[in-house]
């Protein structure tokens, strides 16, 4: 069941990094083809603008130009003036004087006609009044726009406002505030451009379902650039003919990570059940050191795996799967039996040493470990309470079941210690009610002492939580001399770590005990 489940879960994960890549390839092709399209069109709509301010900039000059001729107003030497400006000024069209609201006269001379002058439409920032749909006589009923300043004015061509090169299908408006449209370029949709420059934000875009906008503001004016969603097919191609093979090789990636990851976990649990009946595992040994006095007090069991070929399996590696096969309890007892033909010797030489055992979850829930200590121990010399039994957090989350394991362990000789605290699921509450003998402190918050580590803060609760619980204390993980006197000046007993030795084979092991023991057992 656990072979078929795992084959369908990599089926179904390959699957998924197949189509996840290639979507996100499809997906992120329409986006840059999109986003590269606004571009294009936030450009053409910087040209527009330019031309537009080009053109106001123009007007405005001119006007001024004409209200500082000191000149009397439509006098012959007026006239000529203004004629001159709208010659020489090439985004005006004509340029009039305006005396108590009627238009006195042009360049082209004294106006016979009583022509009335509204008030503008739109003040601009710089004084200038701005009139969207003038029709006067001289265009011949030509839409014109207006640019006023004090008495005279000057009507200008729109096209002035949208003279850019485009392609036909791109329409274009240039705007005013929210709703002035100056010109336009092939006949945009008048609600559309409205309706765009009523929701004019920060990010000057908008999608349709059938065209792109983009907009582009500045000092005042806006343009409006629309083009159909169509437009987009040569881009997305180009896109996708760049994102596509990324995409491929990603998913290719992944499925060939799934099947490494899936044959390697079939083939490691075989491996492990052969393993088991083949007595392949071993054990290494961490010195556990009293900090006070350098003293090498004990171990801890670590298990070890050598592949036939001499190749080593990572415990992190094949513990996990030993775990999920129901493999580990098998395993456990080869590790008992390794430390009793290891290290009998030194435990009957010297009763002050102690090897500390890891043990499963299940263990520690249904007390079976306990008979099996027994009965190896049995004849050995050895006695129970140079065997420390250690369980992660883990082992903990059935507080009764646990109750009572430790309970037995202990009136049976036994200490009992929680490993990797703090990593887990255990709470003060939990630890209260179980009557352990040792914390061993995981080695992530030894590495954060003397750091600016977030949980920095945390080794000294934890110290401070099994002083209040009257347990001893073992910090994991000692690499630097700076740790080794942090703990040592808070009274932490016991330590482990690089700092005094690597977990070593029992050769190894005694050798090191034997030059770090105490004196008295010399």
């Amino acid at each position: 069941m656990r072979r078929k489940r795992i084959i369908i879960t990599s089926v179904l994960v390959a699957v998924i990094g197949v189509a996840a890549p290639l979507s996100l390839a499809f997906y992120l092709s329409s986006v840059r083809a999109e986003q590269g399209e606004q571009e294009r069109l936030r450009l053409l709509a910087g040209y527009a603008l330019e031309r537009a301010h080009r053109s106001i900039a123009s007007a405005s000059m001119a006007l001024r130009s004409a209200d500082a001729l000191e000149l009397a107003p439509c006098s012959e030497a007026h006239v000529q003036q203004l004629r001159r400006i709208t010659i020489t000024t090439r985004s005006i069209d004509d340029i009039g004087y305006v005396e108590n609201g009627l238009l006195k006269c042009t360049s082209n001379g004294i106006e016979d006609e009583r022509i009335a002058i509204t008030p503008a439409d739109f003040k601009l920032d710089n004084g200038m009044g701005l009139d969207f749909n003038l029709r006067p006589v001289v265009s011949g009923g030509k839409r014109m726009v207006g640019l006023s300043y004090r008495a005279h004015k000057v009507l200008i061509d729109p096209v002035r406002f949208s003279d850019v090169i485009v392609d036909n299908d791109i329409q274009m408006a240039v705007a005013i505030g929210k709703g002035g449209v100056l010109d336009t370029l092939h006949h945009p949709d008048p609600a559309l451009v409205n309706t765009l420059l009523a929701g004019t934000g920060a990010k000057g875009e908008l999608a349709h379902e059938d065209s792109i906008h983009a907009m582009l503001y500045r000092d005042g004016l806006t343009a409006v650039m629309i083009e159909p969603r169509s437009k987009l097919s040569e881009r997305l191609r180009r896109e996708q003919l760049l994102l596509l093979p990324l995409g491929l090789l990603m998913a290719a990636f992944i499925v060939g990570i799934v099947v490494w990851l899936s044959r390697r976990r079939l083939s490691l649990r075989g491996e492990l059940e052969t393993a088991v009946e083949r007595r392949e595992f071993f054990v290494h040994y961490q010195p556990i050191i009293a900090l006070d006095t350098g003293v090498c007090v004990g171990a801890e069991a670590l298990i070890r795996w050598r592949r036939p070929d001499g190749s080593m399996i990572r415990p992190d590696l094949f513990i996990p799967v030993a775990e999920d096969a129901e493999l580990i309890l098998p395993i456990t007892d080869q590790v008992i039996d390794c430390v009793i033909a290891d290290m009998r010797a030194a435990l009957l030489a010297d009763r002050e040493l102690h090897i500390a055992i890891n043990l499963c979850a299940s263990d520690i829930e249904t007390g079976r470990v306990l008979d099996v200590l027994e009965r190896a121990l049995a004849g050995t010399g050895i006695e129970a309470q140079q065997i420390w039994l250690e369980a992660t957090e883990r082992g903990f989350i059935n507080v009764e079941a646990a109750r009572a394991t430790i309970e037995k362990a202990r009136a049976r000789g036994h200490a009992v210690a929680i490993d990797d605290f703090g990593t887990g699921y255990s709470s003060l509450s939990s630890l209260q009610n179980l009557p352990l003998d040792a914390l061993k402190i995981d080695k992530s918050f030894v590495d954060t002492i003397g750091t600016d580590a977030a949980t920095s803060s945390v080794t000294p609760h934890i110290i401070a939580m099994a002083r209040t619980l009257n347990m001893l204390i073992v910090a994991e993980g000692i690499e630097t001399q700076q740790q080794a006197d942090y703990l040592l000046e808070r009274k932490v007993e016991f330590g482990q770590g690089w700092l005094f030795a690597k977990a070593l084979p029992a050769a190894e092991f005694l050798t090191f005990y034997r030059a770090r023991r105490a004196p008295s057992s010399t």
